[in-house]
C-alpha cells in the first residue's frame, strides 16, 4: 500500500492504541504484517492491537455507511453524521437507574432515530458532527433504529463534514389521507384534518439562530396528536383545517404531526365533531397501542394486576425531583427531600400490559388519603412501607379506567396518568352472565 492510503489506518491504530505506540512505530510494524507475514490488512490491525494492548473491537473492520444504506439488525456500523435533536431520559430498572440519550441523527441521505445506551459517557449535542463507530441497527415500529452500546466509540468532527441541519431531508414512509390514530413514526407527506385544541407560540435556538415555532394539540373524532407548525400559519384555538404535506416524528413513542413551509394549510367548513366532543380522551387498546407507539391523552380499561417497587410514599430531591434515598440525591448529594405519593402500577386489558404512573393527585383520590394522612400514617407505624400495603389492599385486581399521555421505549408502554376510577362493575349481573355461559 502506498503512504497515502495506509495514513487513514495509521491514524485509526494510534487512536486505538492512546500513546502505547507513537506514529512512526505503528507504520513500520503495520508494513512488517502486510509485505512479511502478508495478513489482510483488518487482521494486521487487530494483530497490532492486541500485541500493544489495545481494544481491538475499537477498530473499523468495514467501509463507513450512510444512512439511507442502513437496514435492520447490522452489526458494527461506522456512520458520520450530524446530531439533529438529543433528548435525555432516566429508566429505572430492578432498582438501579441510568441515563439514556435518544434523538435524530441525520446526514446527507436521510435521517434515523437512535438510542445511547450509556448516556453518561457521551458529549455530543445538537448540531454537533459525529463519528460514530461499532454501533449496530434493530428494528423498531418497522422503522431501522441506531444503537450505540458499550462497544461504540464517539468523535466530534469538523462541522462542515456535514449538510447543515436546515438541509438534511428527513427519511420517512408513508403518505396520503390519514386520520390522526393512523398516525406513526415516519410518515412523510400526509395530509389531515382535524380541529385545533390549543396553540403557543414559543421561540427556540436553531443552529444558534432564534426561531418562532408554533405548538399544541390537534383532535378529530379517531383521536389527538400533538403538532409543531414551523412556519406561522396563523393558527387559532378551535378552527378546522386540512393540513397537506405534512411528516411525523417521534418523541418518546408518541407521534407527532410536524409541518412547515412545505406543508399547506387550509381552513375548511367540516363536519368534525366539538371542541367539547373532543376534549374527551381517546380509549385505546394496549395492543393497539403497541402497534403506533404511544397516544396523546389516552383512555385505557384494564385490571392492575401489580403495584411496583417505588411506589407509596416516596421523598424527592426539591432540585431535580428525582427520588431521594437515606436523605442523599445522586445528583445533588445531601438535600432536604420533599414527600411525596405515586403509584407505579401495571395494568392488564386481557390482550397486553402497560406500566402507569399515578401522580400524587390521582393516588390521593383513589386512595381517599392526603399526602399528610399517608405521612402521619407512616410515623405512626414506624413503617414507610405501610402505605405501599395500602395501595395493594385498595387496587390490587381492581378494574380501572385510566386517562393520560402515552409513551413507549425499549421496556414497553407507560402512561403518565392524569386521571383514573375504579370500575364499579354489576358483580350480580356479571356473575349472572358467566352462569349462563356455563350451562350453555
Amino acid at each position: 500500500m502506498y503512504k497515502e492510503e495506509i495514513a487513514p489506518h495509521v491514524e485509526e491504530l494510534a487512536r486505538v492504541l492512546k500513546g502505547k505506540l507513537d506514529v512512526k512505530d505503528i507504520r513500520e510494524e503495520l508494513g512488517v504484517y502486510l509485505n512479511e507475514y502478508k495478513v489482510s490488512l483488518d487482521s494486521a490491525k487487530r494483530g497490532i492491537v492486541r500485541k500493544y494492548g489495545g481494544d481491538a473491537s475499537l477498530l473499523a473492520m468495514h467501509e463507513r455507511k450512510t444512512i439511507d444504506r442502513l437496514g435492520p439488525a447490522e452489526q458494527s456500523v461506522d456512520l458520520l453524521v450530524r446530531v439533529i435533536s438529543v433528548n435525555e431520559k432516566e429508566l429505572e430498572r430492578d432498582g438501579d437507574t441510568r441515563t439514556i440519550l435518544y434523538g435524530i441523527f441525520g446526514d446527507g441521505s436521510g435521517t434515523i432515530s437512535y438510542t445511547a445506551w450509556d448516556g453518561e459517557r457521551f458529549d455530543f449535542g445538537k448540531g454537533d458532527a459525529i463519528l460514530i463507530r461499532n454501533a449496530y441497527t434493530k428494528e423498531w415500529n418497522g422503522n431501522t433504529q441506531l444503537n450505540l452500546g458499550n462497544r461504540v466509540s464517539v468523535e466530534k468532527q469538523d462541522p462542515d463534514a456535514l449538510p447543515r441541519t436546515d438541509d438534511i431531508t428527513p427519511t420517512f414512509t408513508g403518505g396520503g389521507d390519514v386520520t390522526l390514530a393512523q398516525l406513526q413514526d415516519g410518515m412523510n407527506g400526509i395530509n389531515v384534518i382535524g380541529r385545533i385544541m390549543d396553540v403557543d407560540e414559543k421561540e427556540v435556538m436553531v443552529q444558534g439562530e432564534s426561531k418562532t415555532l408554533y405548538s399544541g394539540t390537534i383532535a378529530d373524532a379517531t383521536g389527538k396528536a400533538q403538532f409543531t407548525a414551523w412556519h406561522d400559519f396563523r393558527l387559532k384555538e378551535g378552527e378546522a383545517i386540512r393540513i397537506e404535506n405534512a411528516y411525523t416524528r417521534s418523541w418518546r413513542g408518541i407521534p407527532q404531526l410536524n409541518f412547515g413551509e412545505r406543508g399547506r394549510v387550509e381552513r375548511i367548513e367540516n363536519s368534525l365533531p366539538s371542541e367539547f366532543e373532543l376534549s374527551s380522551p381517546s380509549e385505546r387498546g394496549i395492543r393497539e397501542l403497541e402497534r403506533i407507539g404511544g397516544g396523546v391523552d389516552i383512555s385505557v380499561r384494564g385490571v392492575l394486576v401489580d403495584i411496583r417497587n417505588g411506589s407509596g410514599l416516596i421523598f424527592r430531591c426539591p432540585e431535580c425531583r428525582r427520588q431521594v434515598q437515606s436523605g442523599s440525591c445522586r445528583i445533588h448529594g445531601k438535600v432536604e427531600a420533599v414527600p411525596d405519593l405515586r403509584i407505579k402500577a401495571v395494568i392488564d386489558d386481557g390482550e397486553a400490559t402497560l406500566s402507569a404512573i399515578v401522580n400524587r393527585e390521582v393516588t390521593e383520590r383513589l386512595l381517599g388519603i392526603t399526602l399528610e394522612d399517608s405521612i402521619a400514617r407512616a410515623r405512626d407505624a414506624m413503617d414507610q412501607e405501610i402505605i405501599r400495603n395500602d395501595m395493594e389492599d385498595a387496587l390490587l385486581a381492581m378494574p380501572m379506567e385510566i386517562r393520560g399521555n402515552v409513551t413507549s421505549d425499549e421496556y414497553g408502554l407507560m402512561m403518565f396518568v392524569n386521571d383514573a376510577r375504579i370500575i364499579r362493575n354489576d358483580v350480580r349481573g356479571e356473575a349472572k352472565a358467566v352462569l349462563e355461559k356455563l350451562e350453555v
